[in-house]
C-alpha cells in the first residue's frame, strides 16, 4: 500500500509499513471501505499525522476510535468537522478549558487548529464502520499506533501526554515519565466526568506551563 502520510512520520514508521501485519491491516481496511460505510473518509485516515509532523509534536492526546456517525470524523481524536454539534465528550473538554483558562466555548469543534500547533490527536484505531463503535478495533491498527507512540517516546522528550480514561491510560507504560509530562484523568464523557476526576484538574494550564518551562510555546487552546 502506498501510504499517504507526512514525510517525517513516514521516516520514523517506515519499518512498520514493511511488516506482514500492516499489509494484512491495509487489505482488511480496504475491504471494509469497499463493502461498508466507514469513517473517516479514506483521504483523512492519517490526518492526525499529516497535520502534526513528528518533530513538531508537543502534546499527544489519545482517543480510542473515530466517531461513527455521518459527517463527524475527520481523522483527529475528539474533533468533529465544522458545523457538527459537539459530542458530549468534546463539550466537556471545552467546559474544562473554559474553567481552567477562561477561554470561551468555541463555535466549532474542529480541532485542526490544535493539530497545527503541535497537538497529535491520535486515535488508537484509525477507522470505524458506520454506527458501530470499536468495529475496527481488531483489524490491527493498534499495533501501528502503538509504534507511533513508541517512536515519540524513543526520539522525543519534554512532550505532554494527556491520557483520558482507562483505555488511554493503558498506553502509559510506553512513556518515560522522567522525560515527559503525563497527565492522567478519567475520560471526559459524561458517564465518567460527572462522577469526578475530569473537571478541575487544570490539565490545559499545567500542559502549557510545562511546555513553557521547557522552552516551547504553549498551546492556544
Amino acid at each position: 500500500m502506498n501510504v499517504q502520510i507526512e514525510e517525517s512520520w513516514k521516516r520514523h514508521l517506515q519499518e512498520e509499513f514493511k511488516k506482514p501485519y500492516f499489509a494484512e491491516l491495509t487489505g482488511r481496511v480496504r475491504q471494509e471501505y469497499m463493502t461498508s460505510t466507514c469513517y473517516p473518509p479514506g483521504r483523512l485516515i492519517f490526518n492526525a499525522f499529516n497535520l502534526c509532523p513528528f518533530d513538531q509534536v508537543k502534546v499527544v492526546i489519545i482517543g480510542q476510535d473515530p466517531y461513527h456517525e455521518p459527517g463527524q470524523a475527520h481523522g483527529l481524536s475528539f474533533s468533529v468537522q465544522d458545523g457538527v454539534m459537539f459530542p458530549p465528550s468534546l463539550q466537556n473538554i471545552f467546559k474544562e478549558i473554559e474553567m481552567d483558562l477562561g477561554i470561551s466555548m468555541p463555535s466549532s469543534g474542529n480541532l485542526t487548529r490544535w493539530a497545527e500547533q503541535g497537538v497529535l490527536l491520535l486515535n488508537a484505531t484509525l477507522t470505524v464502520r458506520a454506527h458501530q463503535a470499536n468495529s475496527h478495533a481488531t483489524l490491527g491498527w493498534q499495533t501501528f499506533t502503538d509504534a507511533a507512540i513508541k517512536a515519540l517516546a524513543t526520539h522525543r522528550e519534554h512532550l505532554v501526554y494527556m491520557l483520558w480514561g482507562g483505555f488511554a491510560r493503558s498506553k502509559a507504560y510506553m512513556i518515560d515519565k522522567g522525560r515527559n509530562l503525563v497527565l492522567e484523568s478519567v475520560h471526559p464523557s459524561p458517564l465518567s466526568a460527572n462522577r469526578g476526576g475530569w473537571f478541575g484538574q487544570h490539565q490545559f494550564s499545567r500542559c502549557n506551563r510545562y511546555l513553557e518551562e521547557n522552552g516551547e510555546k504553549g498551546i492556544n487552546w
